[in-house]
């Protein structure tokens, strides 16, 4: 194994495993930490990523899980450790991120170590230590809204300094526009400085690419999915299409949406203008016991002959506080999830083949619930989602995860706009499903 990655959520995780497979690692998705004997799969693969559902949970159950993550990839063989966050670096001010770099430093016994969530294909960049959501800061997207962690500040500068009990400094873009030779020595100047933390900016792939050489010796990175491109020509690897290959697909298609994103709202949106099979789930019809996941199920076997459904609980700001307010936050995630965890699982014993899931919290209980222990990563779809291929003989998993799974769990902002003539041109009849999910033109 060449690199170790621990993901603060499943879909941060498939996400940067994308990347590392566009970029020629092999790379294989555990959820959560393995038990016993290391798979074969696993011992075979460059590149291993760890998710662990870490993003919102308390800090110090955060930090425990990222440590127990880092042990087992350092006892299999892990040469570089890489801390994956949110593209847009979602915590807040008790972390989750700060926490948890400060204690693999620790355990690294690394000094110094950079943190950037820039990934320019999916529009967030980095300047002057400030974090852009296409055109807008991070503080004016629809991030400041999140349920969970809205980010009212776009200075990532002074969100981590909250967080952390080390110094926090800044790589700027004067120094990483004149590639390796000027980052390292900015570096050092830092490090002399007694910073321990770096936001490194970036704005392009190309500035990606220049950071990855200066990254070669530092045992930590803390970063979203862009810098992936840049590490494996490190190792003197280069992009191989076979490092993304996965059995073929068949049976039927289902998409699931917990996400309340605005990216994820237009989608669902689209969906259901299109005239396509959607249900909506109400949050608080589940609380008051109703069992809406069998009247889902009745509905989605009525109706998924005829093509990919759709079931969400995706809606607007107002509509989620509003029952955030009258069932309070964590109680209101925790229903939705379980809800639609049940019901994916339920979509999978209906004959379901190829998944797709939209939300991070809801593609970690999606898949616990499914019962899968890893996945194979293959080709992306969409920058930042890949189609996996999740194969697993445990005897609580349902019959589709025995016989193979197509599964793609999307984070809730991702999602590009797409054409109906992109959409005629996909090949694979699995891209289907996610390709009708993400028509927002």
């Amino acid at each position: 194994m060449i690199l170790g990655v621990i993901a603060d959520d499943f879909t941060g995780a498939t996400d940067v495993a994308s990347m590392l497979v566009r970029a020629g690692l092999r790379t294989v998705q555990t959820i959560g930490v393995p038990q016993g004997e290391i798979p074969p799969e696993v011992a075979a693969a460059d590149a291993v990523v760890v998710a662990l559902k870490s993003r919102t949970t308390p800090a110090a159950d955060a930090v425990a899980d990222s440590l127990a993550a880092q042990r087992w990839l350092q006892a299999a063989g892990a040469r570089q450790f890489y801390f994956k966050v949110c593209s847009t670096f979602d915590s807040t001010p008790a972390g989750n991120i700060g926490p948890v770099a400060e204690a693999l430093m620790d355990a690294l016994g690394c000094s110094f170590t950079i943190a950037t969530p820039a990934f320019p294909d999916n529009q967030r960049t980095v300047f002057k230590g400030h974090l852009f959501v296409g055109d807008v800061l991070l503080s004016d997207s629809g991030m400041r809204d999140h349920p969970l962690t809205p980010m009212a500040d776009a200075n990532l500068v002074r969100v981590l300094k909250a967080q952390t009990r080390r110094k926090v400094g800044l790589i700027d873009h004067a120094a990483v526009a004149r590639g390796e030779a000027a980052i390292r020595e900015r570096m050092a100047a830092l490090q002399a400085e007694g910073v321990g933390l770096a936001i490194v900016d970036a704005v392009s792939n190309a500035d990606l690419l220049r950071l990855g050489p200066a990254l070669k010796d530092m045992p930590l990175l803390t970063a979203g999915s862009g810098v992936a491109i840049a590490l494996p020509a490190n190792f003197g690897l280069a992009p191989s299409g076979q490092a993304a290959a996965l059995p073929a697909p068949g049976g039927l298609q289902a998409v699931v949406s917990g996400s309340c994103s605005p990216a994820t709202n237009a989608q669902v949106a689209h969906f259901i203008a299109a005239g396509r099979p959607a249900l909506a789930l109400d949050p608080l019809r589940i609380a008051a016991g109703e069992d809406l996941v069998a009247e889902a199920l009745a509905w989605a076997r009525r109706h998924i002959a005829g093509g990919p459904v759709l079931l969400y609980s995706t809606a607007e700001p107002a509509a989620v506080k509003a029952i955030q307010g009258r069932l309070g936050v964590e109680q209101a995630g925790a229903l939705v999830e379980q809800a639609i965890a049940a019901i994916a699982r339920g979509l999978a014993e209906m004959g379901v083949r190829q998944l797709v899931v939209a939300g991070g919290e809801t593609s970690g209980a999606c898949v616990q619930a499914l019962g899968i222990a890893q996945l194979r990563i293959g080709g992306q779809i969409d920058p930042g989602v890949p189609w996996c291929h999740a194969q697993s003989p445990a005897p609580h998993a349902p019959s589709a995860v025995h016989d193979g799974l197509h599964i793609a769990l999307k984070s809730g902002n991702f999602g590009g706009e797409r054409s109906e003539e992109h959409t005629s041109e996909l090949q694979s009849p699995f891209l289907i499903s996610y390709a009708v999910f993400c028509l927002k033109k």
